[in-house]
Order: structure tokens, then sequence, then C-alpha cells
């Protein structure tokens, strides 16, 4: 996964979310299955897009680069990363596309022998990218959900990031509801919804094309 599939990720999920009610009352409901709002879950994502950028910074692999980490109410998402209300949607977007471009450039300017901590085992620029990607298409689930918007992302972007992250998935069936279901969000014939789930970054010979 590359650089440019972030992108394009990305660039789907604000293009999607550009079209939700402007009405910040609309942003208040709970982003799908989630206990946060859709507020909470765009700066959610933001903060993953922007942490994973921060751990391709360091040249160690010795844990979380030590941002302070925060919830803003009992319950909702702990973030380094928080959009002034004051900015409304428009603010919130800007964040989100902000963080995405941070982790994007990083993608594209890290060796690719380059390794970052992640709580599920060293990765390298291509797997934090394919990470961010699985975290933007997900949770703008998510928010499709919770917003009323379509959301149907592409095929092959979904397959990719099935096979880098997700060795452990069945064969055969469509991209998106298998990513879904790797996700712990839905159910595919013959296996019933994930009350748990992981990926797996760690670099693995072959698994993509050079950044």
């Amino acid at each position: 996964m590359t650089a440019d599939d972030l992108d394009h990720a990305v660039g789907l999920t604000l293009a999607a979310l550009r079209q939700a009610p402007a009405d910040s009352q609309a942003w208040e409901a709970n982003a799908g299955s989630l206990e946060w709002t859709c507020w909470e879950t765009v700066e959610h994502l933001s903060d993953d897009l922007f942490s994973y950028a921060a751990q391709l910074g360091p040249r160690s692999v010795g844990g979380l680069v030590p941002f302070v980490w925060e919830s803003r109410r009992p319950g909702g998402p702990f973030n380094a990363i928080h959009a002034d209300r004051e900015a409304g949607i428009g603010g919130l977007l800007q964040v989100l596309e902000a963080s995405g471009a941070l982790l994007i450039a990083m993608v594209r300017t890290t060796p690719p022998d380059v390794r970052a901590y992640h709580v599920f085992g060293a990765s390298d620029a291509e797997g934090f990218a394919a990470m961010g990607i699985v975290e933007t298409l997900v949770h703008m689930h998510d928010l499709a959900q919770g917003l009323g918007l379509a959301w149907n992302p592409p095929a092959d972007l979904c397959a990719r990031a099935l096979a880098r992250l997700f060795p452990d998935v069945p064969h055969g069936t469509a991209p998106w509801p298998t990513l879904l279901w790797a996700t712990g969000r839905g159910e595919l014939p013959g296996h019933p919804r994930r009350p748990e789930w992981r990926w797996y970054g760690e670099p693995r010979e072959g698994a993509g094309p050079p950044l």
C-alpha cells in the first residue's frame, strides 16, 4: 500500500463528510455502534493519522511517542488531537485533512527499512499506510451510519488493505464486507461477528510495492 492509496482514502472520506448536515447537532449522534459522537469519531480518526505519522519520525523503536492523550469526557476517545469547537464542522474536517496529509507525507518520505513502534508489532511505512487506510475506511463507515450517508469504498483498496494487514480473513468474499467483518463491524456467511480483532502490521517479504 502506498501514500497515494492513503491520499485516495482520505480524499474520499472528506468528500463524503462534506455531504453531511452542517448542523452541529447532527454530529452529536453516535457514530454507528461506537460510544463516541460523530464529532469525537472524526477527532479520533484525525488522532490515529497524526499518531501514525509521529511514530514514523524517531529513528528508534522504543514505544509510543509520549504525547499527552486525554479524553474530554468519561467514555470519550483518548486523543492528543482535539478540534476547536468554535471552528465548526469545517474546522473539524480541516483537522482531519491536515492529519491525513501528515501521514501521507511521512509514508512518502520514510525509507522502507525504517521500523516504528505499534502495539501489535513494529511496522514499516507501508504498514502504517495500510493501518491509516483501514482506520479511515471503517471509521467512515461508523460516521456514515451516524450521519445518514452512503459509503461504499473501492473494492481494490479494501482488498489490498486486507492482504497487507489481515492474513487470517476468509477468501472468496467481497472485500468491503470482509473488511467490516475483520474489524468487528459485520458478519459473513458462516462467520459470526468478531467480538475481538487485530491486524498484523509487521513487514512481510513481498507484502507490497515499493513506496
